[in-house]
């Protein structure tokens, strides 16, 4: 067992798809408002199991530790590791809206079974602990949302942009010179309905275009190949059925895109939304977003953002 006491992981917020790849392409984000939109997770030794939850988005998550995602990933390593007679005592600060598109739920399961494992397994490699953590926090994700995706995870985990493969997370590199607007709005939108509205089969012919527009996307990133870019950065899968699940967001998007955005699309399954653009960009498409949901009689949180280059793994707290 571990040495400290107390370990603390901060998890950022994410998008997940990244409009060209569904289930496979996520991004950690990092909000230039300081300390908005992460969730912390303190875990520790105690005489009984306990969840405390507090924050700004603390009414907003179950607080029956059957039901929580930080309690249900704590546990799950614990059995992992036949530890199951170690109470303990989980401390979550939800700083993410749930339901918001954001990765909330992953950012949940992530710090907790990262904070568990470093204070019940300490000494593991960084290669096996994030083995470790992305098959708990996939069950975790699995519980909250009825599928174990790790398009979120990922980079919640390891930050940046990650391009999951058949030999795990890849990081692709993202420009610098490109930020993301992130929209989100005052409501939410539970996964699992976005995932039912979803055809469980597509034609050859997308199957296609849509493998060739997310290589395109990686090839231009890659390139910093702006106008290749603009052309790739659209979801052909999941959008056109979920857009009708948020209120405002065809408004939002032709705005954005007019406004001098290279792309823009739900985060994952929304209703958060984003888009991409250059610096001298930035004020006209955050009006824009915020104006689309407006429209509709929605307010919505616009912050401009960088991706993160640190996810939970290099945010760890030894207390």
């Amino acid at each position: 067992m571990s040495s400290a006491s107390r370990i603390c992981v901060t998890a950022p917020a994410s998008i997940g798809n990244v409009a060209a790849g569904f289930d496979v392409l996520g991004m950690a984000l990092q909000p230039q408002t300081p300390g908005i939109w992460r969730d912390r997770v303190t875990v520790t030794y105690a005489d009984c199991d306990a969840l405390t939850i507090e924050g700004r988005f603390a009414s907003a998550v179950p607080g029956h530790p059957d039901e929580n995602l930080c309690m249900i990933a704590a546990r799950l390593v614990r059995q992992r590791l036949s530890l199951d007679d170690v109470a303990l005592s989980v401390t979550l600060d939800k700083g993410l809206p749930a339901g918001s598109g954001l990765g909330s739920s992953s950012a949940s399961a992530v710090a907790a079974a990262v904070a568990t494992c470093e204070l019940l397994d300490p000494g593991r490699s960084r290669t096996k602990r994030i083995l470790q953590v992305l098959d708990i926090a996939r069950q975790t994700e699995a519980h909250a949302t009825g599928a174990g995706h790790l398009d979120n995870v990922a980079p919640c985990l390891l930050g940046g942009l990650q391009l999951l493969t058949p030999l795990g997370p890849r990081a692709v590199a993202w420009p610098a010179e490109l930020l993301l607007v992130v929209a989100s709005p005052d409501f939410a939108v539970k996964t699992r309905d976005a995932r039912a509205v979803l055809p469980q089969q597509v034609s050859a012919q997308l199957a296609v275009e849509h493998a060739s527009n997310l290589a395109g996307l990686i090839l231009a990133l890659q390139t910093h190949d702006f106008l290749l870019i603009q052309a790739t950065l659209r979801d052909l899968l999941a959008e056109p059925h979920r857009a009708a699940l948020v209120p405002g967001f065809a408004q939002a998007k032709a705005g954005a895109l007019a406004a001098g955005a290279l792309g823009c699309s739900l985060s994952g399954a929304g209703p958060a939304v984003f888009a991409v653009c250059q610096a001298a960009k930035v004020e006209a498409v955050s009006v824009a977003l915020a104006n689309g949901f407006t429209a509709y009689g929605h307010s919505a949180d616009a912050q401009v953002c960088q991706a993160a280059q640190l996810g939970a793994i290099d945010r760890i707290e030894r207390l």
